[in-house]
């Protein structure tokens, strides 16, 4: 009796264990199932969506939370998740969307003109701005949890639905603020008209957008810096016209360009989005606009920084990064008020030694070429973003990363002994270099992220710089440690002088180079700096850094003008 009690509750505490494994076995199971038919079904949406997307007229993109309340043009629904289109700001939920598409027009990017030649309002119904303001009773719109009021797409005239029929010219779009910026698209459509294309044609068409008309075509890098592109590219898409704002990682900027040949010669401005490297692959590609013989459509180039760097940006005014500080609208703003100066450009010719039947390596430098530690930083940098890009999606994580780099490099120095291994002539003179592991080679004021180079510590005196006086100033350094102190003003570059022609031979070994920001490693070489172009920027001379500041307060009667400031060509300065 015993034997079998034992043996009834042995199989009771059996089937428990079994249970309890059966169940837990299924709690974990299961969920991992609905979330891989759930992942297969969300991917098979995205793909479905993304095929319509394609196909639409409507530039729209899907989101899962929207950052504001949000009600559907269709139904008029509030609604969490849905897709938006950032060119009219139509807003519809997944089973209003097609219906949204097929009803719901968007902006025309070409189309004639109304009646007497005016432009008429593209109203879309709700979704407006916040503090957004009516035309008429200058009362805050949208306000109400529901699907109301009126924005115009072209000019962001907002409206109350009750004071739609009190609006004056309601029927006539002036573009708003911003029109002296915009394309409009009865341009185009006249453009596309013309039997004779050329450029007295656009001229004339031209004046009838209005007096000091400089239409903006905005070139954006999404792959830059802070990965702020995409949603750049979304704003400019609602505040101009969408034919005027590229995506470069879709388009290249010698093809984005081509409408400038299609503009009143000498008008245009081009506002690129990305970091120093982005703005030498649009001034490249304004190179070739020269070689086609296409100098008289040449733009104004203005730089919203997004890269790690940023020192050209830095140089004309713009800052040191773009994260979002300030709109859209002020950065429209900022480019209406901006000067027009020159910056010289430079060509960067590498032979390598014992390779005659090949065709020298030729680069365009804007920034600044170096060999040694700064250079072995950018390609330690380079090399780990290539096998992991998206770690590097950050600014700081990027010079976070470059710290690193450079804390390395104060401990190994592989760059020691370079005034052994390189020799530099500056406009035919041989220099004699003291005991360095780097040399930088810089046409702009600004080097490194922020720092003055040529200045150091401001202690000594030294001869100006200017964008356009065709000279390169070229310092020396003694190791990531000497570059990190002069970036914090603790210490002074070797000033080697300056220069209109730049010649350095490197004699054995390999060392690492880089030309704004991209590396390589170089063996036994010679490098030829000569003045390549001039190129037409766009100077903002409200902007100032904290440096700027520092030495405004410190001293009031000295010239407001910025240090490396492109002001007019005055006699060249002779070399240190």
């Amino acid at each position: 009796m015993c034997r079998e009690g034992d043996e009834a509750q042995d199989d009771c505490g059996s089937r428990e264990e079994w249970t309890l494994l059966f169940w837990t076995s299924l709690a974990v199971i299961v969920p991992v199932i609905i979330t891989l038919w759930c992942s297969a079904q969300r991917s098979k949406r995205k793909t479905h969506m993304k095929d319509f997307f394609r196909k639409s007229k409507h530039g729209w993109h899907y989101t899962d939370l929207f950052n504001k309340p949000t009600y559907c043009c269709v139904c008029s629904q509030h609604i969490l998740q849905g897709a938006f289109c950032d060119c009219c700001g139509v807003c519809a939920d997944e089973l209003c969307l097609r219906r949204a598409d097929r009803s719901l027009s968007c902006k025309e990017i070409v189309a004639p003109s109304g009646r007497d030649g005016a432009m008429e309002h593209r109203w879309v119904r709700g979704n407006v701005p916040l503090a957004s303001y009516c035309a008429v009773c200058k009362q805050q719109c949208g306000t109400q949890p529901k699907l109301c009021d009126f924005r115009c797409v072209w000019c962001q005239t907002t409206v109350h639905d009750d004071c739609m029929d009190s609006l004056a010219d309601a029927d006539v779009c002036d573009l708003g603020e911003f029109h002296s910026l915009i394309i409009p698209p009865h341009y185009l459509y006249r453009v596309n008209k013309l039997r004779r294309r050329h450029p007295d044609e656009y001229s004339k068409l031209g004046s009838s957008c209005g007096s000091g008309w400089t239409p903006v075509l905005v070139l954006a890098n999404t792959r830059s810096g802070n990965n702020m592109g995409e949603a750049l590219l979304g704003e400019f898409r609602t505040l101009l016209n969408p034919v005027q704002v590229f995506d470069l990682s879709e388009l290249t900027p010698s093809k984005a360009l081509q409408l400038c040949t299609l503009l009143p010669p000498g008008s245009v401005r081009v506002l690129v989005c990305g970091g120093d490297g982005t703005v030498g692959w649009v001034l490249d590609a304004i190179d070739t606009m020269k070689l086609k013989g296409q100098d008289q459509f040449i733009p104004r180039v203005t730089i919203l920084p997004l890269g790690t760097g940023n020192d050209l940006s830095n140089t004309l005014g713009w800052g040191a990064g773009y994260a979002g500080e300030i709109p859209v609208e002020q950065v429209l703003r900022n480019v209406l008020d901006a000067e027009v100066v020159k910056m010289d450009r430079w060509k960067v010719q590498v032979a390598s030694k014992g390779l005659y039947f090949r065709k020298p390596k030729v680069l365009s430098m804007n920034n600044y070429f170096s060999v040694g530690p700064d250079a072995l930083m950018a390609l330690n940098f380079h090399t780990h973003r290539e096998k992991t890009p998206s770690f590097f999606s950050s600014r700081i994580i990027n010079k976070a990363v470059y710290f690193l780099y450079g804390t390395k490099d104060c401990l190994v120095q592989e760059c020691k002994d370079l005034d052994k291994r390189i020799e530099l002539e500056l406009d035919g003179e041989r220099v004699v270099l003291p005991s360095l592991e780097g040399i930088i080679v810089c046409n702009i004021g600004y080097w490194g992220g922020g720092c003055r180079l040529w200045e150091g510590m401001g202690d000594e005196p030294c001869p100006p710089t200017r964008l356009d006086d065709g000279l390169l100033e070229v310092v020396g350094v003694f190791g990531s440690f000497h570059c990190a102190q002069i970036q914090v003003k603790l210490a002074n570059p070797v000033r080697l002088g300056q220069a209109h022609t730049v010649r350095l031979v490197l004699k054995s070994s390999k060392m690492p180079m880089q030309v704004d920001g991209e590396p390589w490693a170089q063996g036994p070489c010679t490098i030829t700096i000569t003045h390549k172009t001039q190129a037409l920027m766009l100077y903002h001379s409200a902007e100032q850094t904290d440096d700027d500041d520092d030495e405004s307060s410190a001293s009031e009667t000295e010239s407001p003008t910025p240090h490396d400031s492109p002001r007019p060509p005055g006699p060249a300065s002779a070399r240190a």
